[in-house]
Parts: structure tokens; C-alpha cells; sequence
């Protein structure tokens, strides 16, 4: 006769020591594939006899799509299954090591034991996750110091700006706090592939690469509900601006308690913030990467089409653009499907901007294919590859006769200063050469058009394009944008463009300059200033001109992303167009973060944020937010008093830090003058 329910003792503290899930915050064991774990329970007469395991997840568990497994005790771990291995016994209880196989289905499992010929009882559920650590996991990381970055480090760094500026901002992942993990666990019972046929979604869960491809699609609303809806109008009305989130946790919390409805509203670095907590969650290793210069390739030519005006405006022609900047995923594992040179890091993109396969997801892409130019391999290729090598031509449009005119065309402009945090370090690493060969090389070269010929695209530019339009020609002039004095938001912006005549004949140009605030895509928003000026340049002459927009000229203007477009047409009598543009973005003034005195866990210890109003007007609906990992719960949010001229504001809080270790305080601060200026600072908490 089966005895009593048993009661099961979980070793939760040593199981998560062994299994690197300590930082997690659960009653419930949270254990990684490939890797014993030991349970003890009573209440089965004769324990070591005839005990018969169960371990089983999702809805109809089965073994042939091995969402189930029955094991009994042996003496030795299975190479293949599941395994149970008797630790010792006494007179009414048992301890048994349990180990799954190294490509276990990850998610929570039911566990029930059954003695003889008596019903199963349950011993209650635990959480599988994929196991790093491990030389047999697809996703195993042979480098220790990159699995504690790229799985157990809950803060990260976002590198943003522009080519010539790079800027970057803190961001707290939280992938071990509260609720997360239950939340992520949500996200695959919620995607379109489970709706669709949850038996076979569940069964596919021991790959990263199909749970990478899922999740890339669940990040973003479009097409199943997902976590976080796009938005880059400019208009963040009914939800928050995409700058002034933090960390990911606020947002998978706010998708949880809504009932499962998008987040409003994310851009780029949100998307793969967010992915990248999910994905550490799970224990798959992932970092954000930023590319500069990014292209957005809508009709998968490799090339970027970019319309001008004659007075040099930037038209919305075409779904073609390049962005500042553009943040995506790479996650490491193995490509089985692709063999052993394609393993390592793949790029994942949960921002929704072209379909695959009919929905929003875009990868995993082998960075090693994307390099190679194999874009005909696995998944979304073209779309990457252009991303960072796509070549530019610049037209001019002329709308009263449908007419377009090359000015120029560029191969180097795309895909510049691919950045990442560093392992261990708050700094930027810089990995341009994991992506394409060096810009401007033979190799480079070969490799693109290796790419064109993959997809079926002609040598020449566009093989529908009429001839005569593709022709170069070469320009009489040459000009740029150079930056006189500080970028900062607040001050007036002075640059100077200079021109220079190419030729040994005078030069007469009539020049049409423009300035735009942009979002970070390079969408206009606001025209700020126009002129236009008139100059001949003698034989080999150089000159320059002064451009100086004043802050009350841009200040109504400016856009959150701080990013302004400044471009020149320049007219040459007898002479081809030139066309001269910069982008350039803003910085915030500057916020200070003092901890004041030592940090000890579980003590008081205030912290204080200093701001000083930069302009010559009051600022006021000041707000603080400030948030961390292990130093507070959830979200500190403080109103501070509107500032005069020059006046400094100072604000105390407290914290109680929950752990030891080198933790880091998020701060954004936001005015009517100023939107998210953002900072953080390490805080080193010990016992």
C-alpha cells in the first residue's frame, strides 16, 4: 500500500551552488541540463526498490517528442536519458542524484515517483535550463570569465550615438530577479509557433537555435502579441518614450500584469535589451551588439537608395534607409545544422523590420557566414549582410519630372564600429573584423560580391535602372561638415563647411544647406534652419564657412534621440551636384552619483544626485528614476522642485543592498529641457 504523499527536500542551496542558479530568487529548484542534481524525499516503503521516475513537461508529454522520460534507479549516469543514481537511504527516506541528458528540453517539469506496482506520486516541479558550463550543451562556453558576463551579469552597457560620437548608456538586464524567469517561461507558451501546435513547439526546445528564432519574434507585438511595441514616430503619446526605460525588468513586468499586452513603446537597443534578459534567463550566452551606420536593406539589393531635393532636403523616398545606429543579439551555440565552422556567435534581431517566414524574426545568422559572404545559409543572411556591408547611392530626385540623378555612391559608409561591452569591464570592445574584412580591401570586396552573385544580383548597380543614370562622374568640388565647439544640448551648435575646388579653373557653386531633428533612423521630424549661399572658389582653392544654429532656433525642435541632419547641395556651374551631410547628436549635460559612505548588505547607505540647470531658463517636471539589481526592488521614481538658471539641484535616497558583489545604480534623470540623461555608477556592496 503506497504510503503518504512524500515530502521532498529539494537542496535548493546546494543544487543552485553547483548548477549556477544561486542569484535566482525561488522556492522552486532551478537546475541546468547535463548536470546531476540530488533530491531527498520520504514516505516509500522500501525505498530502493523498484522506484520508478517520471520527468515530464508541456501539454501531452510523450516520449517520442522526449517531453517525458521514465527512469529507474542504476548505478551509473545514462550517456543518453535520463538518469537516477541512489546517494543513500535510511530507514524512511532517500536521496537520489538525478541527471538529465546534455539535450534535454528545457522549462519546468513535473517529477513523480512510483514504488512497485502503486500509482505515481508527485514530488513536485523544477525548473531545467540550458547548462553553459557543460561541454556537451549546444550552448557551452569553454571561456568561464564570458559565461559569468554573457549568462550571470544582470548589467549591462548599450553603445548609441554615431559613428563620429559614440555614446552609451547603462542598462539593468535583471534577468534573476522576482518573477522574471516565470515570465520567460510565459513568453514560449505565448508565441505563435506554441499556439499553432504547442506538442511540437515544447519538443523543439532543446535547441537554441529554434528557441532564439522564437523568442526573436515574441520580443516584439507584430504578429503575436508579443512584449514591446515599436514605435519611431517621434509621438510617444499613451505609453513611454523609448529612451527613458532603464532596464528590462519594468517592461516584462508591465507585459505580465496587463494580461499579456504589448509594452509601449521600444526602439532597437529596448528590443535587444529585453531578448538579451531573456535569453541569459534561460541560460543561452547573449550581448548586444551596436552597429553604426546601419543599413536597412527593405528590397534585398544590397544597396541603400537615399533621395534628395535641389535645396538638399532628405526625401522619404523608398523603404531604404541607414540608421546612426542599430542594436541586435548575438547568442553562442553550435550549428548542427550548418557544421562546426558556422558555431559561435549568431545574430539574433528582435526589432520588426522586415518579415521571415511571414512574421517579424530575423535569425540566428552565423556571424562567421556573414563574414564569408554565405548569405544563401541559415537564417535571414541578405538582411544581416546588408546591414553592414550594404553599398549607399545618393540621388537626386526631382519630383515635378519623376527625374533621379546619381551623385554619388559609397561602399565604405556602412557597418562602422560594430561595438560590445567587454568582458568583465565597462568598456567598449570593438568587433568590425568578426563581421566583414577589412573595409575598402580587396577581400571586402570579393566577399560582396560573392554575397550579389549568392542572391542572384547583377555587377551593375541595378539591372533595371535605366544606363545613363548609373555613370559616376567626377565632382569639381569637394566638401564637409567639420564640428567647431561642443555637442551639447543646451548650447549653441556652430560648425563649418568647407569647400574645396578640385580643378585648375575657377569653380562657381551655389550652395542650399538644410538642417533637420531626426530620430536615430535618420526620419526627419522638424526642419530647424535653411540657407543657401553663393561663392567661387579659385583654382585648388579651399574655404570656409561659418554655420552657427543657436539653441533657441533647435531647442522646440529637438527630438529625444538629440539628432540633428545637416545637409549642403552644392550646385556647380557646368558641373555635377555635390552633396555634403553630417549627422551629428547631442550630448546631455552631465548628472553626478555619490555614494556616501560603504555599502554593506542588508544596511542603509544614501546615495546622492547632483544636477546643475546648464541654460538660461528655469527647467521644471523633474523626475528621477533610479534602479539596480540587488540594491533596491523595483523602481525608485523621486519629483524634484523646477530649477532656475544655473541652480543645482541635490538629492538624497537610500538604498539597502540584498547582495554582496560589484553592483551598478541606473540613473535617468528628465526635465521639459532635457529628456533622459542617464548615468550609472558601480556600487561595491560587502558583507
Amino acid at each position: 500500500i503506497a504510503a503518504t504523499q512524500p515530502s521532498t527536500n529539494w537542496h535548493l542551496k546546494e543544487n543552485a551552488r553547483e548548477h549556477h542558479t544561486s542569484k535566482f530568487s525561488s522556492e522552486e529548484l532551478i537546475v541546468r541540463r547535463g548536470q546531476a542534481f540530488t533530491i531527498t524525499f520520504n514516505g516509500t516503503e522500501r525505498p530502493e526498490q523498484n522506484l520508478i521516475f517520471i520527468a515530464e513537461t508541456g501539454p501531452k508529454p510523450s516520449k517520442a517528442s522526449k517531453t517525458l522520460a521514465t527512469f529507474d534507479i542504476s548505478s551509473t549516469v545514462s550517456k543518453e536519458g535520463w538518469s537516477a543514481v541512489l546517494q543513500s537511504t535510511s530507514s524512511n527516506s532517500v536521496s537520489i542524484s538525478i541527471s538529465s541528458p546534455h539535450n534535454a528540453v528545457i522549462g519546468r517539469y513535473r517529477l513523480s515517483v512510483q514504488s512497485g506496482s502503486s500509482s505515481p506520486q508527485s514530488l513536485g516541479s523544477f525548473v531545467l535550463l540550458f547548462n553553459p558550463w557543460s561541454s556537451g550543451d549546444d550552448v557551452f562556453m569553454p571561456n568561464k570569465a564570458e559565461c559569468e558576463e554573457y549568462v550571470l551579469e544582470e548589467f549591462g552597457i548599450i553603445f548609441a550615438g554615431n559613428k563620429n560620437h559614440i555614446s552609451s548608456f547603462g542598462w539593468n538586464f535583471g534577468q534573476f530577479q522576482g518573477d522574471i524567469l516565470n515570465i520567460c517561461l510565459s513568453i514560449m507558451d505565448r508565441s505563435l509557433y506554441y499556439r499553432q501546435d504547442p506538442l511540437t513547439d515544447v519538443s523543439h526546445r532543446h535547441d537554441p537555435r529554434y528557441l532564439g528564432r522564437v523568442l526573436s519574434a515574441m520580443v516584439n507585438a507584430n504578429d503575436d502579441q508579443g512584449v514591446v511595441l515599436g514605435n519611431w514616430s517621434g509621438k510617444y503619446e499613451g505609453g513611454k518614450n523609448p529612451t527613458s526605460w532603464t532596464g528590462s525588468g519594468e517592461i516584462l513586468q508591465s507585459w505580465k500584469k496587463s494580461g499579456f499586452k504589448p509594452v509601449k513603446y521600444g526602439q532597437c537597443w529596448v528590443f535587444a535589451a529585453v531578448l538579451t534578459t531573456v535569453l541569459r534567463c534561460l541560460g543561452i550566452p547573449t550581448r548586444t551588439i551596436t552597429n553604426f551606420s546601419s543599413a536597412h536593406d527593405a528590397d534585398g539589393n544590397l544597396r541603400v537608395d537615399e533621395f534628395y531635393d535641389a535645396d538638399g532636403n532628405h526625401l522619404e523616398r523608398g523603404a531604404d534607409s541607414v540608421w546612426n545606429f542599430h542594436v541586435w543579439n548575438e547568442s553562442w551555440f553550435t550549428r548542427n545544422d550548418l557544421g562546426p565552422s558556422y558555431s559561435g556567435w549568431q545574430v539574433l534581431d528582435a526589432t520588426p523590420q522586415e518579415e521571415s517566414g511571414g512574421i517579424y524574426q530575423c535569425g540566428p545568422a552565423s556571424r562567421h557566414a556573414i563574414k564569408e559572404g554565405e548569405v544563401d545559409l541559415d537564417y535571414d543572411g541578405p538582411f544581416v549582410f546588408a546591414e553592414v556591408n550594404a553599398d549607399c547611392m545618393y540621388w537626386n530626385y526631382d519630383s515635378a519630372t519623376g527625374k533621379k540623378t546619381l551623385i554619388f555612391s559609397k561602399s565604405t559608409e556602412i557597418g562602422a564600429s560594430i561595438s560590445t561591452k567587454a568582458v568583465g569591464r565597462d568598456d567598449r570592445v570593438d568587433v568590425t573584423r568578426d563581421y566583414k574584412y577589412e573595409e575598402g580591401s580587396a577581400k571586402e570586396r570579393d566577399i560582396f560580391k560573392k554575397a550579389r552573385k549568392k542572391l542572384g544580383l547583377e555587377d551593375k548597380f541595378d539591372p533595371t535602372a535605366p544606363k545613363q543614370e548609373e555613370v559616376e562622374q567626377k565632382p569639381d568640388i569637394s566638401g564637409k561638415f567639420k564640428v567647431a565647439g561642443s555637442l551639447e544640448v543646451g548650447k549653441d551648435l556652430n560648425l563649418l563647411l568647407v569647400l574645396e575646388n578640385l580643378q585648375s579653373d575657377a569653380k562657381t557653386v551655389n550652395v542650399n544647406m538644410t538642417a533637420w531633428s531626426t530620430l536615430y533612423t535618420r526620419r526627419r521630424v522638424n526642419q530647424i534652419w535653411k540657407d543657401s549661399l553663393s561663392v567661387t572658389l579659385a583654382p585648388k582653392e579651399e574655404k570656409q564657412f561659418p554655420i552657427k544654429i543657436k539653441y533657441p532656433e533647435y531647442q522646440q525642435q529637438l527630438t529625444t534621440d538629440k539628432t540633428i541632419q545637416v545637409t549642403a547641395l552644392c550646385h556647380v556651374e557646368d558641373g555635377i551636384q555635390v552633396l555634403v551631410k553630417r549627422n551629428i547628436t547631442l550630448d546631455n549635460p552631465a548628472i553626478d552619483i555619490q555614494v556616501l559612505g560603504e555599502a554593506k548588505v542588508n544596511k542603509e547607505v544614501f546615495v546622492e544626485v547632483a544636477f546643475t540647470n546648464p541654460i538660461d531658463a528655469e527647467v521644471k517636471d523633474c523626475v528621477l528614476q533610479v534602479e539596480g539589481s540587488d540594491l533596491l526592488q523595483g523602481i525608485l521614481e523621486l519629483r524634484i522642485p523646477p530649477l532656475k538658471a544655473s541652480e543645482k539641484s541635490s538629492t538624497k535616497f537610500k538604498l539597502i543592498p540584498s547582495e554582496a558583489g560589484l553592483k551598478h545604480l541606473l540613473v535617468n534623470f528628465s526635465c521639459d529641457k532635457f529628456a533622459d540623461i542617464k548615468t550609472f555608477k558601480t556600487v561595491n556592496v560587502i558583507n
